[in-house]
């Protein structure tokens, strides 16, 4: 079940990114992934997907960046 939320999450990103309804930037999107990703690497980790689990932790990571990216932007532009 897991994984399933997993790519529900990653799919419904990717559909409101193409469709203009969020940016690559947007907080919102990025979660969408790293949430996701967490749920493809629990998924592949019991499944013994070692090359999903190592695929998708690269995803969760760049992802997490964005997101501490995102939030340090928001916290400079609020300081001024």
């Amino acid at each position: 079940m897991v994984g399933w939320i997993g790519a529900a999450l990653i799919l419904l990103g990717y559909l409101l990114l193409s469709a203009g309804k969020l940016t690559g930037q947007s907080a919102a999107y990025q979660a969408m992934n790293v949430v996701g990703a967490a749920g493809f690497i629990v998924n592949g980790w019991w499944h013994g997907a070692i090359p999903n689990t190592a695929l998708n932790v690269v995803w969760m990571l760049i992802g997490g960046v964005a997101l501490w990216r995102i939030a340090k932007r928001k916290s400079s532009t609020s300081a001024t």
